[in-house]
């Protein structure tokens, strides 16, 4: 008798915890089998096992949940609950998520780390006012021209046909400053728009160019880095608050450190993908002082419409740049004492 109460006390219990469990549905255009997928996968497990099954993570990777407009959409009627999303799909929500990608804004991965110390918590504070919990800002690395033909100076992009991400307002501005007119595709369709011919020039970073296989239908790359990318991991807070206040803290301290360790590790990538280009023969073109100039003075020009059109707020963009000449500032001394030295 002992024994069959004891087992109806471990049925009612399990009951229990299974009609109280929520299973988080997150979708991601990053394909199955990379970084991403793979150590979110992972995350998830471990959430499931610290929650005693309370908290489940399904993932649906490689777009399958349609591009990340759709997911959006999806998020707010309850279909979805989270998605992985480039930061320019969450700048109609929240301008201020894509300013990190303002064309030729940082010079190499030790300012942006400064500077992303200090602005990423701000940023996530921005999304929250619109109803998302940011659990992550990760590093996409930096985006390079890549195209079939050298793009070493602006006037080669004008025979060219580039590609701009679909809803990206940033990155259209920016081909816009140099009198071009990009071609609007969601990123799952940027493969098949290379091979037909569609488009015939992207700019993004090499883990993307390698993982997408686009590198398989371009033969150079332009050697300036052109701007920065993050990745937002958001959940609705709709969801979130469906959980219990440790459920929550579990699974913002696990995706938290499992976004951490990508970061660390995209940046270790980013140079490894650099060298897989050049293994796969791609030709790097580097240009001369003059194309570089009008590299950097079209990057200029892009920011100042950028700031006139309100793609970013000026508030955000000025406490970036103070961080930027504070870094300059005291790498320069440092520099030069190691030198003097």
């Amino acid at each position: 008798m002992r024994s069959l109460f004891g087992v109806t006390i471990l049925f009612l219990t399990l009951a229990c915890s299974s009609a109280g469990a929520l299973t988080l549905k997150i979708a991601t255009i990053a394909p199955e089998g990379t970084a991403w997928v793979t150590q979110m996968r992972a995350a998830g497990k471990k959430i499931h096992q610290e929650t005693q099954g309370r908290v489940k993570l399904k993932f649906y990777p490689g777009g399958v949940m349609g591009n990340e407009s759709s997911v959006l959409r999806k998020m707010r009627i309850g279909q979805l609950h989270g998605g992985a999303f480039t930061a320019g799909s969450l700048s109609k929500l929240y301008p201020d998520i894509q300013i990190y990608s303002l064309p030729m804004l940082f010079k190499d991965f030790d300012e942006v780390n400064y500077v992303r110390k200090r602005i990423d918590p701000k940023l996530k504070q921005g999304l929250a006012k619109k109803g998302l919990v940011a659990l992550g800002i990760t590093d996409a690395g930096f985006a390079y021209i890549m195209s079939n033909t050298n793009v070493a100076a602006i006037k080669d992009l004008k025979t060219r046909k580039p590609w701009v991400p679909e809803g990206d307002v940033l990155s259209r501005s920016i081909y816009e400053s140099a009198h071009l007119s990009p071609v609007s595709l969601p990123i799952s369709d940027v493969y098949t728009g290379l091979q037909t011919g569609l488009i015939n020039t992207i700019a993004g970073p090499p883990v993307a160019a390698l993982a997408f296989q686009w590198h398989t239908r371009i033969k150079h790359l332009t050697n300036v880095p052109i701007m920065y990318l993050t990745g937002v991991f958001v959940v609705s807070q709709k969801a979130m608050k469906r959980l219990s206040a440790d459920d929550r803290k579990t699974v913002e301290m696990i995706i938290g450190q499992t976004m951490q360790e990508l970061d660390h590790a995209s940046q270790r990538d980013h140079k490894k993908a650099l060298t897989a280009l050049k293994q796969q023969h791609i030709q790097f073109d580097t240009p001369n002082v003059n194309e570089l100039g009008e590299w950097q003075h079209i990057a200029k020009q892009a920011i100042v419409n950028l700031g006139r059109s309100g793609i970013y707020s000026q508030e955000m963009f000025d406490r970036i740049q103070n961080l930027l000449e504070t870094y300059r500032a005291n790498r320069m001394m440092v520099e030069s004492g190691l030198h003097d030295s």
